[in-house]
């Protein structure tokens, strides 16, 4: 790669693609993209850095350009299309990204759930510790030209991960998701299987799952979680309204104690892991611990706001562990309070797939409402309605609509949690607005 090619995303607003094209912005390549004109959370960074982004139009391929595609765009785009009809470079993002880490010793952190959550945990841990770049899920990218380490974040997405064979892997966990486009969990297992093989180092692996435990990759496998049958196993949890502390046994031997200051079960495994990565490294675990104590998270996942008497939190989570997940640290953090789950169904497909399993997860909310499914680029409608959703959810849920989030004015000093990977946030900014004109003035 030479220093005068400049890069042209084209989707240059996906998660992914954002963080890359600041990654390679940060090592000095000339970056630009294109995109639909629409405001993602994405392309904040973009803009600070003084990217250029362009609305869709094939008139933005000139010669000299290599093309980077995001995975959401077919060949038929009228950005690809110009671009090979030029006969540009056209490179798809996750071979762009396969071809990049080779340069690095390179950690790529994959799971059904909890990839971008421990993606950012390990990034600024280590970032903390060794010259690191790294490429997180919720649109982040850092990159140095002195960089020893690269974290990448890897999706399972149509075998997308497959593109990539990094020196180690953090395995989450394995779970049934993506409905249009895997079968079943024999099928997501599958593509984790061959992922595994393709690791060259070492696995680190939450042995909590069940199906993450049948892992047969060519290199070895480092368990992490609670149980004693783990190589690296958290003892002594406490879990409290400022975070949660634990002990690490590796081996069989205490090898320290951490504080985390986040919330719920899952962010103690995911700081397993990036333990467990540093221990292997041989990181001096006293800067380990010191770091693990200042991550303030990564952008949609349990970011809070007070506003009036109540507590907003924007999360992610659009699969029915996921919500789990944010539901419990929600109760953690905040034991007296009133938890109201405000969530937008992200694909018909995975709706329908997991219907029953959305409805238990809603269920651990004390309120639940429900938004619109939000469909994807490749799905307008669906066979599944969201009164079908709210008819299976045991408390009940009433439907709301973005012109009209009065019914949850009627809430005081308690969590509203909107949830989903849509436009959940349209809602959300709906109700702050609603909520600001209604706090009391002061005389």
């Amino acid at each position: 790669m030479e220093t005068e090619t400049i890069y042209h995303f084209v989707g240059i607003k996906g998660s992914g693609m954002s963080a890359l094209a600041l990654i390679l912005h940060g090592k000095g390549y000339k970056v630009q993209g294109s995109d639909v004109e629409t405001y993602f959370f994405t392309q904040k960074g973009l803009d600070d850095a003084g990217i250029l982004i362009l609305p869709f139009d094939e008139a933005n391929i000139k010669p000299g350009l290599t093309i980077i595609a995001g995975n959401a765009f077919s060949d038929s785009h009228e950005e690809i299309a110009k671009a090979k009809e030029m006969g540009l470079t056209v490179v798809r993002y996750h071979t762009f990204i396969g071809e990049l880490i080779k340069n690095y010793t390179s950690v790529a952190i994959t799971g059904s759930h909890g990839k971008t959550s421990t993606t950012g945990l390990l990034s600024h841990v280590l970032g903390g510790i060794e010259p690191t770049s790294y490429l997180i899920g919720d649109g982040t990218g850092f990159g140095r030209e002195d960089a020893e380490f690269f974290v990448l974040e890897a999706c399972e997405y149509r075998r997308h991960f497959l593109a990539y064979s990094p020196d180690y892997a953090i395995i989450t966990n394995i779970d049934f998701d993506h409905p249009d486009y895997y079968q079943d969990i024999d099928d997501v297992f599958s593509a984790f299987d061959t992922f595994s093989s393709q690791v060259k180092k070492g696995i680190i692996a939450c042995g909590e799952d069940a199906h993450v435990r049948e892992l047969k990759g060519k290199y070895p496998v480092t368990f992490y979680g609670f149980d004693e049958s783990n190589d690296v196993v958290a003892k002594n949890l406490t879990k409290d309204t400022t975070g949660s502390s634990f002990d690490v046994e590796i081996n069989g031997e205490f090898y320290g104690h951490f504080e985390i200051p986040s919330f719920g079960t899952h962010n103690v495994l995911n700081s397993l892991a990036v333990i467990t990565f540093c221990w292997l490294e041989g990181l001096d675990k006293e800067k380990v611990a010191a770091e693990l104590k200042t991550f303030s998270g990564v952008k949609r996942r349990f970011s809070e706001r007070s506003i009036s008497d109540m507590v907003v939190i924007d999360d992610y989570a659009h699969h029915p562990s996921e919500i789990k997940a944010t539901l419990d640290a929600a109760r953690q953090k905040y034991p007296s309070k009133e938890i109201i789950a405000i969530f937008q169904p992200h694909t018909f497909t995975r709706t329908v797939a997991l219907l029953d399993e959305f409805a238990e997860s809603l269920d651990l909310a004390d309120v639940v409402y429900l938004c619109d499914i939000f469909g994807s680029v490749r799905e307008h409608d669906g066979q599944v309605s969201i009164q079908d959703l709210a008819n299976k959810v045991k408390k009940g849920a009433e439907v709301l609509q973005v012109s009209n989030m009065s019914p949850l004015l009627k809430y005081h000093d308690a969590v509203a949690i909107f949830m989903g990977a849509g436009d959940v946030q349209k809602f959300e900014k709906a109700y702050e607005e609603l909520l600001s004109h209604s706090m009391p003035t002061k005389n």
